[in-house]
């Protein structure tokens, strides 16, 4: 089995910003080739690993899917060896300034996110949070290098190895969704010495930060009978502490809401509870931001359940995550699996 700390802190490392996330799936084939029978690339990129159930053919399938994707940062303007930058992806401007990051030219460069004096920034700007538009990139050159190596459009990473904190708990850039995309593989893992009559499709999506286009069209070629997916949601902490917000280290969340299959949260919860897996519901009343809802509606529909895996610091290079939680959600994906009949869709029915 691989090491969990060790293959997630690996997968932080791999820059992989919306619409740019070949490298990481490079990554993922190498890792879970051994776990797979089959993989292939979508036309946008996103991964497909197949692994086969032992059921009579035609068999029922169910997807996985966790997007691979991160935030991140575009150079939109260079100004005197300076790079303006727009963010790609949710991005709140407040944590930007003082972070280091990696610039992707013709070389990867280390650079930093500084801010002018507020003495030289404009009437109304100079007080409280400064606006994308007034931050730069500082990577040391003179700018006649940097007219070399960086052009306008060469994308921006958050540096920074992840930092390992007590209590197994890991934090860093990307861990929204590579946590979940770690959960996947440990559900691979434990497939191998487990029967499961149906098909698994593993799916490590992309665009999902920008518009869930992976998603959607994997979800549109593949057609799985239903499909489980899987991302991470927010944990309680400093300020975050209502209903919407999870205890860090308690185990996964199961979604629950119009973008869920009732069924399948039943089935979910009903398995948590008989493994003594810790599983709080997470109310999702309105639509569930994550990838679920375009393949939700993909073609005829396709039935759908969110399982959630929460982290401190959603959107931030600081991303905190409890590695026990990322195993809990890997293992009750297989035994989730591991339990379905042949005949489990034939019975499947919308009932509130």
């Amino acid at each position: 089995m691989t090491d969990l700390n060790s293959f997630l802190k690996s997968l932080l490392m791999i820059p992989g910003i919306s619409g740019y996330e070949s490298q990481v799936a490079h990554f993922l084939e190498d890792h879970w080739r051994p776990y797979t029978d089959d993989l292939s690339l979508s036309r946008l990129g996103s991964l497909h690993g197949l692994k086969r159930g032992s059921g009579p053919s035609p068999r029922p399938s169910v997807m996985l899917a966790a997007h691979m994707d991160q935030i991140g940062l575009l150079v939109t303007r260079i100004e005197a060896g300076f790079l303006h930058i727009d963010a790609i992806g949710g991005m709140d401007p407040r944590i930007l300034p003082g972070q280091a990051v990696i610039v992707h030219g013709r070389q990867d460069l280390p650079g930093v996110v500084a801010m002018p004096p507020a003495r030289l920034l404009p009437s109304g700007e100079n007080d409280g949070t400064i606006s994308m538009a007034h931050l730069l990139v500082d990577v040391g050159l003179s700018p006649a290098k940097v007219a070399n190596l960086v052009q306008v459009g060469d994308l921006i990473s958050f540096g920074g190895e992840p930092v390992e904190l007590a209590g197994e708990y890991l934090c860093g850039h990307a861990v929204d969704n590579r946590a979940s995309v770690a959960a996947v593989m440990i559900c691979l893992q434990e497939l191998q010495v487990r029967s499961h009559a149906w098909d698994v499709w593993a799916l490590a999506s992309v665009q999902e930060e920008i518009n869930f286009a992976g998603a959607a069209t994997s979800a549109f070629q593949l057609r799985p009978s239903l499909a489980v997916t899987v991302d991470t949601t927010f944990a309680k902490g400093p300020g975050a502490d209502d209903w919407q917000t999870f205890p860090l280290g308690k185990g996964p969340t199961v979604g629950y809401g119009p973008n869920i299959h009732p069924a399948l949260y039943q089935r979910f919860k009903d398995l948590a509870d008989n493994l003594e897996i810790p599983c709080a519901t997470e109310f999702l009343p309105k639509s569930s931001g994550t990838d679920g809802m375009s393949i939700q509606v993909t073609a005829e529909g396709i039935p759908n359940l969110v399982l959630g895996i929460p982290i401190r610091y959603m959107h931030t290079p600081v991303e905190t995550v409890s590695l026990n939680d990322v195993r809990r959600a890997g293992r009750l994906l297989a035994e989730f699996i591991a339990s379905l009949e042949e005949d489990f869709m034939c019975n499947l029915r919308w009932e509130n």
